[in-house]
């Protein structure tokens, strides 16, 4: 996989929304590629940018109030953002695929998931409705939901969550694409679902050789399936490495505040830490790090300098003046 060129690159991507209350700077300055056959973990809290990241990608932010004001995706070598609305239908579910965060809103009441099911196959592929109806039994089979043959005459409601969950999945394989993004694809789960879920992704991947971006809150998701992972905070990326990497030497107090408070079983009861503050507002960010007024760690500097996004160590990346400054370690 080392030797393969990126799938997917994304760089310098800005995505803004102009509103009356100024400009949102939902998306600012993201770069990050992937490989075929490799998982991306996006992490961060609500509101840090993954979502409108992956919308931005699938050229699915709503305009007006929304626009990618700067940057490049490139697919395959072709820039998404200089293509039209009727070249991106080609690509939506066809080459990149998305399962969406929630099934029960993402899936339409009125119509049964068979109907459903072959629409999305129908606009990509040039196959009979026969066809496609046997290529959607194929696919709820594969992401195991039992007796296909019946379960697809359903509709949504019919299904509990984590079988939505599994119909969203087979939905956004049904044309095997090259790229999956799955946003927060077990919110809501139970912890068994949720082990389901993610094994299902596994499975399918090394089946189909995709690239998989995985956008979630959960560092315990990002443990199980994610080859590297990207940090985001107020729309920025803050820390970008490999998984292992990451959870054995992050830097970014923002990280390790998110592993800080991740339970632990341990003999003794350990106080989970916070990090205290809230996120700030986009369209109103602070001068110097976005980050420095919930920081343990700020220094006067940092409350007037943005920090650049620094490669610390090799193919680790950190965007804070710790490592500017002083090259100064954070101790979790």
């Amino acid at each position: 996989m080392e030797s393969e060129s990126p799938l997917l690159e994304v760089k310098n991507l800005h995505t803004h929304f102009f509103t009356k209350a100024g400009v949102v700077k939902a998306v600012d300055g993201v770069n990050f590629d992937i490989k075929p056959g490799e998982t991306l973990g996006i992490v961060g809290e609500s509101g840090s940018g993954k979502s409108i990241t992956a919308m931005s990608i699938l050229g699915l932010v709503p305009s007006p109030p929304g626009k990618i004001v700067d940057g490049e995706i490139l697919f395959k070598g072709e820039n998404l953002v200089h293509k039209s609305e009727k070249q991106m239908r080609k690509i939506r579910g066809k080459e990149i695929s998305m399962v969406f965060q929630d099934p029960m809103t993402s899936l339409n009441p009125v119509f049964t998931v068979e109907k459903q099911m072959i629409e999305t196959i129908l606009a990509h592929e040039s196959i009979s409705k026969n066809q496609a109806r046997n290529r959607a039994l194929e696919l709820l089979n594969l992401v195991g939901i039992p007796d296909p043959k019946n379960r697809l005459k359903n509709y949504p409601h019919e299904f509990s969550g984590g079988m939505r969950q599994r119909v969203m999945i087979a939905m956004a394989l049904s044309c095997n694409p090259s790229v999956l993004i799955a946003d927060e694809p077990t919110t809501a789960l139970d912890v068994t679902i949720q082990a389901q879920i993610l094994e299902l992704f596994k499975k399918m991947q090394q089946e189909m050789d995709m690239a998989v971006i995985m956008i979630t809150h959960d560092l315990g998701v990002v443990t199980e399936v994610c080859d590297r992972v990207m940090v985001m905070y107020a729309g920025k990326p803050v820390e970008y490495t490999e998984t292992k990497k990451l959870f054995d030497h992050g830097k970014h107090p923002y990280t390790l505040g998110l592993m800080n408070s991740i339970p632990k079983i341990t003999p003794e009861k350990i106080k989970l830490e916070a990090i205290e503050g809230f996120p700030p507002n986009l369209s109103d960010l602070p001068k110097g790090c976005s980050f420095a007024p919930r920081c343990k760690h700020a220094m006067d500097s940092c409350l007037t300098i943005d920090p650049n996004f620094k490669e610390v160590e090799d193919d680790h990346f950190v965007r804070c003046l710790l490592y500017e400054e002083t090259e100064k370690a954070v101790t979790p």
